[in-house]
């Protein structure tokens, strides 16, 4: 992960292996606070507690909460774009209805490993991944929607791939929103929507 390119607000670029992991442990505490007292309850003295860190260590990396949430959050964005884009390897011999499971088991499994993750999708940080890392991962499902229906044009398959992968992330703040009960419904209609949808469109 780059801070330097990810995250302008972070004041010091981590050089060295030992700096890098400080980095990565101060974000896996943020991450565990976050998931147990919400963002607004997260306070950097707790991440540094958690951490095994002086504030001061917090402060050398991070200007404040925003700055470290906000490369959190990329963190996040990149592990999910490197796990949809080995599905989308690995999913070339599968039908519609073995990606679609695959998709949403994915991204249930995502949000239940990493607990912070719900918690900020409410905060407003004016986080947006960078345009290539999405062009590229839904390059890596047109190509797929494209061996399931060779007749796609690229700009087609392009276009199912876009709407595909944002209607499956479009799950997840209505997933934070429901009862625990509530859940597994509410993913199974988010599975008949993308099904019907890639059944109509690969047609």
């Amino acid at each position: 992960m780059s801070l330097a390119s990810d995250n302008p607000k972070v004041r010091r670029v981590p050089q060295q292996q030992r700096a890098a992991k400080r980095v990565d442990a101060l974000l896996d505490a943020a991450g565990e606070v976050i998931a147990e007292r919400g963002f607004d309850g997260a306070t950097m003295t707790a991440i540094a507690e958690r951490a095994g860190t002086s504030i001061g260590a917090v402060y050398q990396y991070f200007p404040n909460k925003d700055a470290l949430v906000f490369a959190l959050r990329t963190r996040y964005g990149n592990e999910m774009d490197a796990q949809w884009s080995a599905l989308g390897e690995a999913a070339r011999q599968w039908d519609v209805a073995e990606l679609v499971e695959r998709l949403f088991a994915l991204l249930v499994d995502f949000m239940a490993a990493r607990p912070a993750y719900l918690p900020l999708l409410s905060v407003s940080l004016n986080f947006r991944r960078d345009a290539a890392a999405r062009n590229r991962l839904r390059g890596k499902f047109a190509e797929l929607f494209q061996r399931h229906s060779p007749a796609l044009s690229d700009d087609d398959a392009f276009r199912v791939a876009e709407v595909t992968l944002q209607v499956v992330k479009s799950l997840s703040p209505l997933y934070a929103a429901a009862r625990p009960k509530e859940r597994k419904a509410l993913v199974d209609e988010y599975k008949t929507v993308v099904s019907s949808y890639l059944a109509a469109r690969l047609d």
